[in-house]
């Protein structure tokens, strides 16, 4: 089992920029397993979408709608992932999940494991 907390969400005006961080905790071992590790956030009436997401080897996947906003990055000693987000809107409120997928991962693929979220909330 791999445990991810989640931390950095709070209240920003729009146009303010917020970090997340995502620290994953386990077995020893179980990162080897770790393909990929992300952020993703509800959308109304659908399954989470994927907000950002890098691979072991560094690529990124963002959403059209964060691309060149927000930045994704790992530092894979620490088993923590980092969300910068900036020029935030309000249509970016919402709470932010980290994920990680292991064994495997694709974009269309749900990742195995899930935090508990964090929010961000954008004022108009």
């Amino acid at each position: 089992q791999i445990q991810l907390v989640e931390s950095g969400g709070g209240l920003v005006q729009t146009g303010g920029s917020l970090r997340l961080s995502c620290a994953a905790s386990g077995p020893s071992g179980i990162f080897s397993r770790v393909r990929a590790m992300g952020w993703y956030r509800p959308v109304p009436g659908e399954p989470r979408e994927l907000v950002a997401t890098i691979t072991n080897s560094g690529k990124t996947d963002y959403a059209d709608s964060v691309r060149g906003r927000f930045t994704i990055s790992r530092d894979n000693a620490k088993n923590t992932v980092y969300l910068e987000m900036k020029s935030l809107k309000p249509e970016d409120t919402a709470v932010y999940y980290c994920s990680a997928h292991t064994d495997y991962y694709a974009k269309h693929v749900s990742p195995d494991y899930w935090g508990r979220g964090a929010q961000v909330t954008v004022s108009s």
